[in-house]
């Protein structure tokens, strides 16, 4: 996700469960992260970066891990643009309602549909931020939310402690290190998609050196942001109460920075609207390049390979896509309320995600576990092995929190809804295992070539 949606909903949506000792979430969730950033970082260094993380599955593990992969990637990126189109809806409803009393708080959904339509015009006419733009309005949002949280460490002046760095403000429904793993599923939703620095630096002059730094690096930049920024947010509002803490109203990063510094609320409610905006449209091109790469090699619907013969945009894929998002959208937020509805889908993108990560570090030990991929270099077993063997233990917990398996004493299954979507994700993945057991027994080439799919390739008219 990008840095202000993450900051001002993702994170503060863990704060029911690990109270004031979120911060020790995120570091939970950075660690986690590191490790498996080092896995992905040297599967990049042998395999395309711009493939997708399927690519690593299927080579590193076996073509239908592969193939489970990219399904399961598919429905994390159908789920991205709901997720923050919500974060959307009910943040600018929130916002009016402040200023204008008689706007109703929870009139969340035309700004969500409004948001929805920009990006489905974005896609269907090709329109692609500058890498330059893109860059600017990212360094927007850091400077917001960091020279706030400056602000808030100096407002909490005497009550800054390293206490919110242990489970001692954890709320007594999740209590102990039970509630700081509760807190880092919705942590870990910050970190998702920090594997995509990958593509950029195999651009660069010498690849091989710099591909696993930069996935490092920048997985352990954004982690201190969101250290700092939690922390920050965490001590200016009372440790003790966090747990109050949410994404909207005044117990949230826009109603601190407007009770406390006047208009300078407004750049966080833009610094927001700017992430969601950027996130939604991320997610649609995502899952319509894949839709469109599956497609094209019949491993979906050849339809959805079909593409615009001016815009060069994988229509049918993009139209589907927006469909499942609003549907989703409206389907949740409705039956429940935007921000309810927010934590779900986070929910669910987390398992999934999550069990993607854990693959990775499995196909780190197996594919420079065999000697032909190594080109002759030696086996590194701190590297290939210890490393990915701490990343699958440091995920371990945060999946089974959040898929409601209760396998150790420390893990406490999330409370309904959120409970509901381990069951809803499995029932997508056993579709994905049938639609495999199909392909074997009727196409199984387009199984095989997942694993060479590359989604940073262009429609072609």
């Amino acid at each position: 996700m990008a840095p202000g949606a993450a900051i001002a909903a993702s994170i503060p949506a863990g704060a029911g469960f690990a109270g004031g000792s979120l911060p020790l979430s995120v570091i939970f969730a950075l660690v986690a992260c590191l490790l498996c950033a080092s896995s992905i970082g040297l599967l990049a260094r042998e395999m395309p970066a711009a493939g997708s993380l399927a690519t690593y599955a299927a080579r590193g593990l076996h073509p239908a891990v592969g193939f489970l992969t990219a399904w399961g990637y598919i429905l994390v990126s159908v789920l991205i643009p709901p997720l923050v189109l919500l974060q959307l809806g009910f943040t600018t409803a929130s916002t009016i309602n402040s200023d204008f009393s008689g706007y109703p708080a929870n009139l969340w959904w035309p700004w969500a549909l409004a948001g929805a339509v920009i990006v489905l015009a974005a896609g269907y006419f090709g329109i692609r931020t500058s890498a330059r733009m893109g860059t600017i309005l990212g360094v927007f949002e850091i400077a917001v939310f960091v020279v706030l949280a400056v602000f808030l460490i100096v407002h909490a002046g005497g009550h800054n402690t390293i206490k919110v760095f242990g489970t001692g403000y954890t709320p007594k429904s999740y209590h102990g290190i039970t509630g700081v793993i509760a807190g880092s599923v919705f942590t870990l939703l910050a970190f998702g998609g920090f594997e995509g620095a990958a593509p950029l630096a195999e651009e660069s002059k010498n690849p091989r050196r710099t591909v696993q730094r930069a996935v490092l690096y920048s997985t352990l930049g954004i982690g201190i942001l969101y250290v700092f920024t939690t922390y920050a947010a965490d001590v200016a509002f009372g440790p003790a109460g966090f747990s109050g803490f949410t994404s909207s109203g005044n117990n949230s990063w826009e109603g601190m920075a407007r009770n406390l510094y006047g208009l300078f609320w407004f750049f966080v409610f833009l610094a927001i609207v700017n992430s969601t905006i950027a996130n939604a449209n991320a997610g649609v091109n995502i899952v319509s390049r894949m839709s469109y790469a599956m497609g094209r090699i019949h491993a979906l619907p050849h339809a959805l390979a079909r593409v615009h013969p001016t815009h060069r945009s994988p229509v049918l894929a993009i139209v589907v896509s927006f469909v499942a998002s609003v549907a989703v959208m409206l389907g949740l937020g409705f039956g429940y309320d935007p921000v309810t509805a927010f934590a779900m889908l986070g929910t669910a993108i987390v398992i999934v995600l999550v069990a993607i990560y854990i693959l990775m570090n499995a196909a780190c030990i197996g594919y420079f576990g065999a000697a032909r991929n190594r080109g002759g270099r030696a086996w590194n077993p701190f590297l290939h092995l210890i490393v990915p063997v701490l990343g699958i233990a440091a995920f371990v917990p945060a999946w089974l929190t959040a898929a409601g398996i209760k396998v150790f004493s420390f893990v406490s299954p999330l409370t309904p809804p959120y409970s509901y979507m381990g069951p809803g994700v499995a029932a997508f993945m056993a579709l994905g295992v049938l639609y495999l057991l199909y392909l074997y027994a009727r196409h199984p080439q387009p199984v095989t070539e997942v694993g060479l799919v590359h989604l940073d390739e262009e429609p072609e008219a």
